[in-house]
C-alpha cells in the first residue's frame, strides 16, 4: 500500500512508497541504469548548490554549474574522493567507469567521461541506497568545499 502523501522530502524511498514500488536489489542493476538515475542526481545537487549562492542571471548560474557538470570536473571529483570510498562505493565506481556507455565522449577524453559515468553511478546507488548524506558529504570533498566555506 502506498504511503500517505506527506512533506517527506524528495527521497527514493518516498518515491518508492509513493507510488507503491517494490524493494529492489541494487546490486543487481546495471551500471548504466545507475548512472541513468546519477546524472540527475548529481546535476540536480550542483544545481541547487549554484542557486543557493545567491540569485543571478541564468546565464551566470549557467556559467557556474558547468564548472562541475563536465566530464573532465566529474574525473577530478573522483580523484579527491576515490581514497575515501569503500569498498562498496569502489566497487560500483569501478563497474561505471568500466561499462560500454553506447556513446561518445563530447569535449571530453574517453578516459574522464568513464570517470565521469562511474561518478554518475555512484550517485545513482547513494541516492537510490538512501544515503544521501554520504553523497553530500563525498561530493562536498570532490568539489574542494571545506568546513569553512
Amino acid at each position: 500500500m502506498a504511503q500517505e502523501l506527506t512533506e517527506t522530502g524528495l527521497t527514493a524511498e518516498s518515491v518508492r512508497g509513493i507510488f507503491g514500488l517494490p524493494e529492489q536489489d541494487l546490486r543487481q542493476y546495471s551500471p548504466l541504469t545507475l548512472a541513468f538515475i546519477g546524472d540527475t542526481v548529481y546535476e540536480t545537487i550542483v544545481r541547487s548548490m549554484v542557486v543557493l549562492r545567491g540569485q543571478r542571471p541564468a546565464k551566470a548560474l549557467h556559467r557556474e554549474k558547468v564548472r562541475y557538470v563536465s566530464a573532465p570536473a566529474q574525473a577530478q571529483i573522483v580523484a579527491r574522493i576515490e581514497d575515501k570510498l569503500t569498498d562498496e562505493e569502489r566497487e560500483i565506481l569501478r563497474r561505471g567507469r568500466s561499462t560500454k556507455t553506447g556513446s561518445s565522449a563530447r569535449n571530453a577524453s574517453l578516459a574522464d567521461y568513464h570517470l565521469a559515468t562511474g561518478l554518475e553511478a555512484l550517485c545513482g546507488y547513494l541516492y537510490l541506497k538512501g544515503e544521501t548524506a554520504r553523497l553530500l558529504a563525498l561530493l562536498r570533498e570532490g568539489f574542494g568545499e571545506s568546513d569553512e566555506g
